[in-house]
């Protein structure tokens, strides 16, 4: 074939801006099956999807601020302009986002790289739950492995039966080229029932968060007693906040920038049983007391801010 002309693309990366220049080739020998096809450098479906401006690195990181960290389309678009410095709009991410979820798709479809990845390991761990958006609806059942990572199979269900789960097992079973050794699941009795009756004999083990939320239970209701009585001391934030309408001088200024920190402080929770929510707000409420001591040691006025 031969370069018969240039095309030029501009992608968008996290680093910065690239100018491509592709050379197209095309055959001329006029009873060739391609005659005048054109063909485009395999090398640009490393820097972006068919005609898209931004690059596979962003999509990336839009799926990772999505689905690791938990932001919403409008919360990326921020974090994307504000600290990669990107010129992108909400409706963008969104599409980015679908695209995104198109090549994680791609990508668990593909058997083949499976298969060579379980090979490699020689066993699979698989670990079974299912999540359900809301009461009524289809319960995404997802069976993955806890050794590399993948996620072998994903499938909405009606119900969580005992029959149905243990059907899924089965499937991802004879998919499987290599022994299912260990099955992590919550205790949930059907899906302890299922695991037994598709894979008798293979040890099942309660997940290490469910052990640790049964056994920290006790000092998890004893830190939000703690959490509701820190409460009952710091109301009357928003009669100071009417208080302070209208002035906009260095004192008032101050006071609201307190009173944002005290409203964060009691809306902030933490998740058990790995961070204590009262016992956040008692750090965090402390913070605050300490810092109006220092302001009031400057100013004479401990009884006045302390009030």
């Amino acid at each position: 074939m031969w370069a018969d002309y240039d095309n030029y693309r501009t992608v968008v990366t996290l680093q910065k801006t690239i100018r491509l220049t592709l050379k197209i080739r095309r055959c001329h020998h006029a009873g060739c099956v391609r005659y005048l096809q054109p063909y485009r450098p395999e090398a640009e479906g490393g820097y972006a999807l068919p005609q898209h401006e931004f690059g596979l690195d962003v999509i990336a990181s839009i799926g990772t601020l999505r689905y690791r960290e938990h932001l919403s389309v409008p919360e990326i678009a921020v974090r994307l302009v504000d600290q990669q410095g990107l010129q992108i709009c909400e409706r963008t991410v969104t599409n980015l986002l679908d695209r995104y979820d198109e090549l994680l798709a791609v990508s668990l479809a593909d058997d083949q790289r499976l298969r060579s990845l379980l090979a490699a390991q020689g066993r699979v761990i698989l670990a079974l739950d299912g999540l359900q958006p809301d009461v009524g609806h289809e319960v995404l059942w997802v069976l993955r492995d806890c050794l590399s990572g993948e996620v072998l199979l994903a499938r909405s269900l009606l119900s969580g039966r005992e029959a149905d789960l243990a059907d899924l097992i089965r499937t991802i079973q004879s998919q499987l080229n290599v022994p299912i050794e260990g099955v992590v699941s919550d205790g949930q009795h059907s899906i302890r029932n299922a695991v037994q009756s598709a894979l008798p004999g293979v040890p099942h083990q309660l997940c290490h968060f469910h052990y640790l939320r049964e056994a920290a239970r006790p000092i998890y209701e004893a830190d939000r007693h703690a959490k509701k009585e820190l409460k009952k001391r710091i109301r009357g934030v928003r009669p100071i906040e009417r208080q302070l309408e209208g002035r906009e001088d260095e004192e008032a200024v101050a006071v609201r920038g307190y009173c944002a920190a005290v409203r964060s402080a009691i809306t902030d929770d933490g998740r058990p049983p790995l961070v204590a929510a009262g016992l956040k707000l008692r750090e965090r409420l402390t913070h605050i007391s300490h810092s109006l001591d220092r302001v009031a040691e400057k100013r004479g006025c401990r009884a006045n801010l302390k009030s």
